[in-house]
């Protein structure tokens, strides 16, 4: 698939995972939406909707930058409708942005339940089923969902249980999807790293500079997607791919070069 002129709309494409996979498929010259809900840059996390789609330009890719939040369903027509009028429709969506908190059931507030459950659920739903209509009338559409492969053992489920449900059912949505509209011609794919990686959350939520270390950056997911949605024909779809399995499908072993810190034993992610 040849990325030039094709629309990708990103959600949480600010910064991290979401914006290297930007980047990544602005160099073949398409078209982003760059939608999240930063506007002004908070020191702690780095980069904006703005700077973002300043980034994705001079990657080579156009770019358009909606504030959204995905919990807001008026919001995410609104950024929908936004992307078709800029670009004339929609031909991959990747269901990118996610909250997160590792706490046990005792730990876990109410308020960050509902807010894993309101973005990483609720959201990424809605976010998919506005943008389906204009999916459905594309050549070779993909959606690809950042969640993990559903793996009901206690080691998962036990320690987190509020945030490992509501990234499993982001994984059985793209399943679903994958199966719900392949008469459509549409893709529908989950995608997780092998290792942690390198991304505001791990520095300030999970494990600090010592973590950040034994990571890999975000460009080995954005390779991975780059590949996923690479594809035509529906070769890809109703898959929930590990980083690696995608890389070594296309003859690439060596992942050094993706370590934050060359030679350091790296950090198994979760799910995994």
């Amino acid at each position: 698939m040849n990325f030039n002129n094709k629309t990708v709309f990103i959600t949480g494409a600010s910064r991290g995972i979401g914006k290297a996979m930007a980047l990544k498929l602005a160099k073949d010259g398409a078209n982003i939406l760059v939608a999240a809900k930063s506007t002004t840059e908070n020191p702690k996390l780095g980069g904006t909707i703005y700077s973002a789609a300043q980034e994705i330009e001079a990657a080579g890719g156009k770019a358009l930058a909606v504030q959204l939040d995905i919990r807001n369903e008026e919001q995410i027509k609104d950024a929908v409708a936004k992307a078709v009028d800029a670009f004339g429709g929609i031909d991959i969506l990747i269901n990118n942005a996610s909250a997160i908190q590792l706490t046990g059931t005792l730990q876990t507030e109410a308020k960050r339940f509902d807010l894993m459950h309101d973005i990483n659920v609720r959201g990424t739903f809605l976010m998919t089923q506005a943008c389906l209509p204009h999916l459905q009338k594309s050549s070779n559409a993909h959606i690809l969902t950042l969640s993990p492969p559903i793996n009901l053992i206690d080691k998962w489920m036990a320690p987190h249980i509020a945030y490992t449900m509501s990234k499993f059912n982001m994984s059985m949505m793209a399943l679903a999807w994958a199966a719900e509209f392949k008469k459509d011609g549409i893709a529908s794919n989950a995608l997780w790293p092998r290792t942690t990686i390198d991304t505001a959350a791990v520095r300030n939520l999970l494990g600090g500079e010592v973590l950040a270390n034994m990571s890999r950056t975000t460009d080995i997911l954005a390779d991975a997607a780059y590949y996923i949605l690479s594809k035509t024909k529906l070769e890809y779809t109703g898959n929930t791919f590990i980083d690696e399995e995608v890389l070594a499908k296309e003859g690439i072993t060596n992942l050094e070069k993706y370590s934050v810190v060359p030679g350091t034993d790296l950090y198994q992610d979760l799910f995994v």
